[in-house]
């Protein structure tokens, strides 16, 4: 049975998006890299830079542009900014705010893909919890390709193999009510391994160091009780 994206694959890319953006974990470092200053260091702070002077053209000190309209304090999407709680081992926690409601996850990236040659996008582990939609712990795996739909997807974790379903690039778990036991193998092993199909034919393996993430998801249950 496929499971019905409630989160939905756009809403998670773009939260991973702003996670890595602030993430301060070292599993992330690599994406948080700042670009390299082109004024050789010595920009005059008394001179705004050509570009912020543009940006506030138009604004009065309270924020507001020529026709009076504040800025929008959220994305064009209406969700919050994911913001860093803290990270455990290999795992980043995080928290947004959309409106009323607060979404808390956990993510992290593979340790080791297989093969190593072949080009990808980025793949994540993410565990959600959304109190405002009664959703706790929901776990999605993005795999950075689409895969072939219908192909074998599996994740191993100590010897025990759990189905998954496959959507375009993300994974779920086939059968929902296996999400307690996932949960339990993932606080207690020391290894997940993904193994998917790609919509070319591809074979790939992507392996996530689970160090960490029990402490993480203590974490993430208090922000999100």
């Amino acid at each position: 049975m496929i499971r019905t994206i409630r989160f939905g694959a756009a809403a998670l890319s773009l939260a991973v998006a702003g996670a890595l953006a602030v993430a301060a974990a070292p599993a992330f470092a690599q994406d948080a890299k700042p670009k390299a200053r082109t004024d050789g260091g010595k920009a005059d702070p008394k001179k705004p830079a050509a570009k912020d002077a543009a940006k506030d053209k138009g604004k009065d000190a309270k924020g507001k542009d020529a026709k009076g309209k504040s800025e929008a304090k959220t994305d064009s999407k209406g969700g919050g900014k994911p913001v860093p709680v803290t990270t455990s081992g290999d795992w980043g926690v995080f928290t947004a705010h959309s409106g009323r409601s607060k979404t808390c996850y956990v993510l992290a990236k593979p340790s080791a893909r297989a093969p190593a040659a072949l080009k990808r996008d980025p793949a994540y582990v993410f565990i959600s919890t959304r109190p405002a939609e009664n959703v706790r712990n929901e776990i999605s795996i993005i795999m950075g390709f689409a895969m072939k739909a219908g192909a074998e997807t599996k994740a191993e974790i100590g010897g025990v193999t759990f189905d998954l379903a496959p959507q375009g690039a993300n994974a779920w778990l086939k059968n929902l009510a296996e999400q307690e036991r996932f949960l339990g193998a993932l606080r207690k092993g020391a290894k997940l391994t993904v193994k998917a199909a790609s919509a070319k034919g591809n074979v790939t393996t992507d392996t996530y160091s689970l160090s960490g993430l029990s402490d993480a998801l203590d974490r993430l249950q208090k922000e999100c009780p």
